[in-house]
């Protein structure tokens, strides 16, 4: 039986304005959908029932960060398994086309918090290629379990242009004959279906390893005249620029929707970012969502902000966190990381303290971690009495400061005491205004990345839960249809990626939940080994029985909660997905 007919389920297309109806979806023998109605006669075609279930395609995550771990472990199981389909490479402007493998996997390893003791040894055996269409070559031999597509890294394109010494100084601009190149391998990138470009302006990301440590990556020390010929390709082209603004200043953000504004010109599509409710900073909000709107409306831009739809929850093993980047005396230790003498030498110093104090009370300053002690629990530690408390309380039991009982745990059990705190959108009555906004994507998880940091793999099944509890209480946040919507569809036309929708012709890439199982959908996080990581422990995601089905090209790749045999091993589902123009 070559063909399959997905029986009796309601039927979300993808676009919001099809009403969600039970119907029947027939598919080709080739993976694609053909034909959507009630009762398809379903002679000599493999039955899948889906009454009482709802049938939409499968949710495209377009911020992750799997460009090793789709090396060594091509079925990407823990966005797969939430019914994710498709996702996007090359985010950050850290890729891993034009690099050789020490280069590459210094730009990616602290930034991202990928393990470098993994991720390199990977790179070293596998990477044989040094060119986008390269990449693609030896990714169409990987057992893919799910689609990809993927940005160029500026970082990758600069250091491979101007050498990593030049890449990573303040002193250097890229020569013209250095801009010729990175024009000519962006061009060609573009040509094999490459989404744009990905750029970085946050000096919190910085390199890896013992020659470059600390240097921010490469794409931080350009210039916006010297991508201005990039930029103009993109433009063009009908690329996209995704961007990441200093998030210290802020001011590069104007950059970025000035690049995007179509005033006597072409609009360039933009997407930056993030758009987020944070506790530490309340009025970034409103002002990012003005900012976009105005320039959207005013200056005819196609600018979209990127929106995590959920509580955004990290957790951290004592000063490891990219958090402490952002201000001067939490650069230090990260700075000292590999050196703990010298770093609690540096922590116990009086002069240290009193400017690590002035800088985590600054109210006013700009901060994505909020800095606030009394809301940072405690998860994991050698002594068991501390465990669950916060760090402003275990200070009121010792008569001390707050920074100074945060540092003294520090200095004491470094990596074995292990803290959470939620630095955004934790506000449920801000989520209205979140997920309606036409200004942003609702998008980065960063999956892939801080391994033992985050956990968002399944963010498309809280946000449908969320909203599903709110037309459940009479409040809807807004329809259902238009909820997948947003996570399917509405984002495979802005990218330009023919997935993310129901309909005869498109290929089914599907997901079947179970909705009387959505209550299993929780924030809470668990771990899990990465088998192919030398069974790295990672954050993850479970929500038991709500993804019944997922399907890639009509073939089902996860069902009753498990894998298929051979996925992401011996069996291709997966495909490049290049950019439509």
């Amino acid at each position: 039986m070559d063909k399959r007919v997905i029986k009796n389920g309601k039927v979300f297309t993808g676009d919001f304005k099809d009403h969600a109806i039970i119907q029947d979806i027939l598919l080709s023998s080739s993976g694609d959908i053909l034909e959507i109605r009630p009762d398809i006669e379903s002679t000599d075609s493999e039955i899948i029932d889906a009454s009482g279930k709802w049938v939409m395609p499968g949710f495209i995550d377009t911020h992750t960060h799997y460009d090793a771990e789709v090396i060594a472990s091509p079925g990407l199981k823990e966005s797969a398994r939430h019914g994710v389909t498709s996702i996007v490479l090359g985010s950050c402007s850290v890729s891993a086309l034009y690099n050789n493998a020490l280069d590459t996997s210094d730009s990616f390893t602290r930034v991202e918090a990928i393990p470098r003791e993994v991720m390199l040894p990977l790179l070293e055996k596998e990477k044989s290629w040094n060119t986008s269409k390269g990449w693609l070559e030896f990714l169409e031999q990987k057992p893919l379990g799910i689609n990809i597509a993927s940005f160029v890294g500026h970082s990758d394109l600069r250091m491979k242009a101007m050498g990593i010494k030049r890449s990573l100084s303040n002193e250097e601009q890229a020569t013209s004959e250095e801009k010729k190149m990175m024009s000519a391998l962006l061009s060609d990138a573009l040509d094999e279906g490459f989404l744009g470009l990905s750029t970085m302006d946050n000096p919190w990301d910085k390199m890896d390893g013992d020659k470059y440590w600390s240097h921010k990556t490469p794409s931080f020390y350009s210039s916006w005249n010297e991508r201005a010929p990039l930029i103009k390709m993109l433009r063009e082209r009908g690329a996209i620029l995704q961007g990441a603004p200093n998030l210290v200043t802020r001011v590069s953000a104007f950059n970025y929707a000035m690049a995007s504004a179509g005033i006597f010109r072409k609009p360039l599509k933009t997407t930056m970012i993030a758009m987020m409710d944070l506790i530490g900073d309340r009025y970034i909000y409103p002002l990012v969502a003005t900012l976009s709107s105005v320039f959207n409306n005013g200056f005819n831009a196609d600018f979209r902000m990127q929106s995590p739809p959920v509580p955004f929850t990290v957790y951290y093993d004592g000063v490891d966190s990219v958090m402490f980047e952002e201000f001067p005396s939490g650069e230090a230790l990260r700075h000292l990381a590999k050196n703990l003498d010298q770093r609690n030498n540096l922590i116990q110093s009086k002069e240290f303290r009193k400017q690590f104090k002035n800088e985590i009370k600054k109210k006013f300053a700009p901060k994505v971690w909020h800095r606030d002690l009394s809301i940072a629990y405690i998860l994991k530690c050698p002594d068991k009495q501390l465990i669950g408390k916060n760090f402003y309380q275990i200070a009121e039991e010792r008569h001390e400061h707050p920074v100074d009982t945060f540092l003294d745990l520090v200095v004491e059990y470094d990596k074995k005491i292990s803290w959470t705190t939620t630095i955004a959108n934790d506000r449920i009555e801000k989520y209205k205004k979140l997920y309606n906004s036409s200004n942003n994507i609702i998008s980065f998880s960063d999956a892939g990345a801080h391994l033992n940091n985050m956990a968002f793999y399944n963010y498309p099944l809280q946000m449908i839960r969320r909203v599903q509890e709110s037309i459940d209480n009479g409040k809807p946040i807004m329809s259902m249809e238009k909820c997948i919507w947003r996570l399917t569809k509405e984002q495979t036309d802005w990218f330009g990626l023919h997935t993310g929708y129901l309909s005869p012709g498109m290929p089914a890439d599907i997901c079947i939940l179970d909705p009387l199982y959505l209550s299993s959908v929780v924030d809470e996080i668990t771990t899990a080994p990465i088998e192919e990581f030398n069974g790295f422990i990672r954050l993850v995601n479970r929500n038991p029985k709500t993804v019944s089905y997922v399907m890639v090209q009509g073939k089902t790749i996860f069902y009753d909660d498990e894998f298929v045999d051979g996925y992401g091993k011996t069996k291709k589902f997966g495909r490049f997905l290049k950019k439509m123009n």
